[in-house]
């Protein structure tokens, strides 16, 4: 398996699909066998996994001479979330109502808003001006836990507004978030993963696929998938564009999905520990 998966991710990854549902905790040992399946070594598992609990994702506890990690509340609410936008089934409906956040974190502490506008293009946000950032979606709960996280409260105002003009909705949307490129890797991603569905469909079928090859495509296909979090504000379908391909890439992703769940997850009991 090629490099193309950075091993921060696709711990996430395998977090995500497998470790939440096994009691959410996983021996270290155990995770760099997984991930030795993607061709990353030892030291780079080591230091990924230090990494994500230094940045509060997740914790070690020791049992004996054995460290264990575990998904921290932050890391927890974070899995929860992007599990629920990767497994939906369709576009939120909409209220018709806009969130609007506006800040304003002093220079001296740029870097805080750099990393909180990582956040806010991951939850969906689109900005609409400078620091100015809007969403059609119900996100008060993760604004919340951002404004805690950052503890920024002094610097943040957060409004629930109706749009009164000058143009239509759409046109809002359009200065917001450029929905034809996320539409044109939609396209790629659909053109791509149907030809390798319908091959490994073929061979699953013939019994001619391991447990060990599922295991790898299922992780390496939730992985680029998930990358859609990232470029995908998750309009909803009265915002989108009418050639809007978001909905049949996630059909074919669920059907892949589940084609190779079963084999992957009996791969994944025979190393998990």
């Amino acid at each position: 398996m090629d490099k193309q998966f950075n091993t921060r991710s696709m711990i996430f990854t395998l977090y995500g699909d497998y470790i939440r549902h096994y009691g959410d905790v996983i021996w270290i040992g155990s995770l760099i066998k997984l991930l030795k399946e993607f061709g990353h070594n030892e030291q780079s598992v080591r230091t990924a996994i230090s990494r994500m609990s230094k940045q509060g994702w997740v914790q070690s506890e020791k049992r004996g001479n054995k460290s264990y990690y575990s998904l921290t509340d932050q890391g927890r609410a974070r899995i929860d979330e992007a599990s629920k936008r990767i497994y939906k089934s369709e576009s939120p409906s909409w209220d018709g109502m806009w969130r609007i956040l506006v800040y304003t974190i002093p220079e001296d502490q740029r870097h805080l808003r750099d990393e909180l506008r990582k956040e806010l293009v991951w939850s969906g946000f689109g900005l609409l001006s400078n620091s100015c950032w809007i969403t059609p979606n119900p996100l008060d709960e993760q604004v919340h836990r951002l404004i805690d996280k950052y503890d920024i409260s002094s610097y943040v105002s957060f409004f629930h507004a109706s749009y009164e003009g000058m143009s239509d909705p759409k046109s809002l949307v359009e200065k917001c978030w450029d929905l034809d490129e996320v539409n044109q890797k939609y396209s790629e991603f659909i053109k791509e993963y149907s030809e390798k569905y319908y091959i490994d469909k073929n061979k699953i079928e013939k019994g001619e696929i391991s447990d060990g090859a599922c295991f790898m495509k299922c992780a390496a296909l939730v992985h680029e998938y998930r990358k859609f979090l990232f470029v995908d504000p998750d309009l909803p379908a009265e915002l989108l564009p009418d050639q809007w391909l978001g909905d049949s890439a996630a059909a074919l992703f669920s059907d892949y999905h589940k084609l190779l769940d079963g084999p992957a997850i009996r791969f994944f009991e025979s190393v998990f520990e």
